[in-house]
């Protein structure tokens, strides 16, 4: 299995992007998936994560972030919102394939004006 993250950038703050990542391989048999950051000197955290039509966020970026996915094209998506400085992070999706975690390569957002 191997993720392809795109969409990343640099925006101001309150300005927006859009996160996708898509998997590729044989007998995709996905059982959820997420998004991830680290910012430097942090932990890498969960963002946002799906399963089945259920989904989750993290405080402190509820309301402003939606994770969706479409699993014919087994592809996830972030939009942001209003972003902050404080969401500049390396962003990674993950997808849990048949028990089995997969990461994306990341991709940088960077929030500043």
């Amino acid at each position: 299995v191997q993720l392809l993250e795109s969409g990343g950038g640099s925006v101001q703050p309150g300005g927006s992007l859009v996160l996708s990542c898509v998997a590729s391989g044989s007998n995709l048999d996905i059982n959820d998936m997420g998004w991830f950051r680290q910012a430097p000197g942090r932990q890498r955290e969960l963002v946002a994560g799906i399963y089945a039509r259920t989904t989750s966020y993290a405080d402190s970026v509820k309301g402003r972030f939606t994770i969706s996915a479409d699993n014919a094209k087994n592809t996830v998506y972030l939009q942001m919102n209003n972003l902050k400085p404080e969401d500049t992070a390396v962003y990674y999706c993950n997808f849990v394939v048949q028990l089995i975690t997969y990461w994306g390569q990341g991709t940088q957002v960077t929030v500043s004006s």
